[in-house]
């Protein structure tokens, strides 16, 4: 898959998106480089691999350039040995909020207590509904980017106002 992503980035009120998820699966993923909102990650989703690059965010943080191939689960782990040092590891939900699936990510280790959810969108300007536990909208927030987290864990900032 390759082309522009348009995302919203939300933090998650309370655990009923647990209860709402129709499947979930674990992620760890590693940074081979990120630097000036370009990133190269490597992924494991449950017995997946995955190989993405970013571009650089435009429109506040709306949306970006992303490329991502399927790789086998040999080639993601060798790769690992070359990420940069600071591992994301979470589990997603996945939420069907009318037309649209919202992904509802779970994060443990140092950004343990963080739960963020991201909604995917054809157009900047798309009408989507918002489940219940949707809060705070954190689109554009650098804090809140994965590849941030793995330097800048939410343990580092999560008492902040």
């Amino acid at each position: 898959m390759s082309g522009f992503e348009i995302e919203r980035k939300f933090l998650v009120r309370g655990d009923d998106y647990k209860r709402q998820a129709y499947s979930h699966s674990h992620i760890k993923q590693g940074y081979i480089c990120s630097g000036r909102g370009r990133t190269v990650r490597v992924r494991l989703r449950d017995d997946c691999g995955y190989l993405t690059i970013k571009g650089p965010s435009l429109n506040g943080g709306l949306s970006r350039y992303e490329f991502e191939k399927e790789i086998t689960l040999d080639e993601a782990e060798h790769l690992f040995a070359l990420c940069e040092p600071g591992v994301i590891d979470k589990t997603r939900w996945l939420v069907k909020s009318g037309i649209h699936t919202f992904e509802v990510d779970e994060f443990h280790g140092d950004n343990d207590g963080l739960v963020m959810a991201e909604v995917e969108l054809a157009s900047e300007d798309e009408a989507y509904e918002k489940p219940d536990f949707i809060g705070q909208e954190v689109t554009g927030d650098r804090r809140y980017y994965n590849s941030s987290l793995r330097v800048y864990p939410y343990k580092t900032f999560r008492n902040e106002s």
